[in-house]
């Protein structure tokens, strides 16, 4: 039985869905009843129809309402212009392509797979092969990157959230841990640091934002609750005093490198609150006000005697350690 009697109507699926689709793209909630009631239908192929269209990729949410569970939009698609792009831009896009060799495997790679699958539709196929040898133009050499294919499940649960803005359950294991710890997470942005994917989100139990490697996250359970990010909240923001993705009391750090490397040291920026100074030797002190001892640690033993850090005493004590326990076991050798 459809609303109030009302008969079927004679047309398509596909026709249909577009009806339901205009119908909750002009209301700010609408329920199953009220849609089933319009489009002269019943409440269970009103059900199909939403999740062919949840499928199809529209930010379709639930919200409840005068204890009525409604439906709606996440944006207005009626309101989102056709885009169009110049043989330059497609070009950028080809070549940014290529540098997204840690995502293989992973529903971002699919994804952008899909779109340059659509792109190449509608060009000539010359040019849609022009572009896919641009896309191969650009190599990137990625020493140590990590496998994400084995996590593409748990990364499709959190893309969800963070479109949808959803709390998550992650199940996490922490660097010498052996059991995996339960956190509730309000998921904020996704970080991409050097070949890795961490999580930046809002631990409601540690009531404070936190950092998650992706291929630490064991599993993924999206909550029906949804949350809003906070007004003013920025990622460069939450992380602009750490060194890289960990955020930690900063401290002011002073580093001289020699000469033989001080070009390569300059030309690159580190931390927004760098400051360099050349020394008449040729080689330059760099100084900047960060957190991440670890990052740091790690990021200097990389220059070895190049690198000589200065300030603060404590950090410098902690590195000439790890120095000389590298002396003594080479020397074992």
């Amino acid at each position: 039985m459809t609303g109030k009697g009302r008969p079927p109507r004679k047309y398509s699926q596909a026709g249909r869905v577009h009806d339901v689709i205009r119908l909750i793209e002009a209301r700010h909630g609408i329920s199953v009843a009220e849609l089933a009631e319009e489009a002269g239908v019943n409440k269970r192929t009103i059900h199909r129809d939403l999740v062919a269209i949840q499928e199809a990729g529209y930010p379709l949410i639930s919200d409840w309402q005068d204890g009525e569970k409604v439906y709606r939009f996440l944006t207005r698609f009626k309101d989102v212009p056709p885009i169009s792009f110049t043989l330059q831009e497609l070009m950028t896009l080809s070549l940014l392509r290529s540098q997204l060799d840690p995502l293989k495997g992973t529903p971002f790679m699919e994804d952008m797979q899909s779109v340059f699958g659509k792109v190449n539709s509608v060009l000539p196929p010359r040019l849609a092969a022009h572009m896919e040898r641009i896309a191969e133009v650009s190599l990137p050499l990625l020493q140590g990157k990590r496998d994400y294919s084995r996590c593409a499940h748990h990364l499709r649960e959190i893309r969800n959230a963070l479109l949808y803005q959803q709390s998550i359950v992650i199940s996490y294991r922490s660097p010498g841990r052996a059991e995996p710890s339960d956190y509730k997470v309000d998921p904020y942005t996704l970080l991409f640091q050097k070949g890795g994917i961490y999580l930046l989100g809002y631990a409601q139990q540690r009531e404070a934002l936190r950092t998650f490697a992706i291929e630490r996250i064991c599993g993924v359970e999206t909550l029906k609750e949804r949350f809003e990010i906070p007004e003013g909240y920025r990622p460069g923001q939450a992380l602009g005093e750490a060194f890289g993705i960990v955020a930690e009391s900063p401290m002011d750090v002073v580093v001289r490198f020699s000469a033989s490397i001080a070009h390569a040291i300059k030309d690159r920026i580190w931390h927004s609150s760098q400051k360099i100074e050349e020394q008449a030797d040729g080689s330059i002190l760099l100084s900047f006000h960060a957190g991440g001892k670890m990052e740091i640690l790690s990021w200097l033993l990389s220059y070895g005697a190049h690198a000589e850090l200065l300030s603060p005493a404590e950090l410098r004590e902690e590195l000439a350690g790890m120095a000389q326990a590298t002396v003594l076991l080479y020397r074992g050798a």
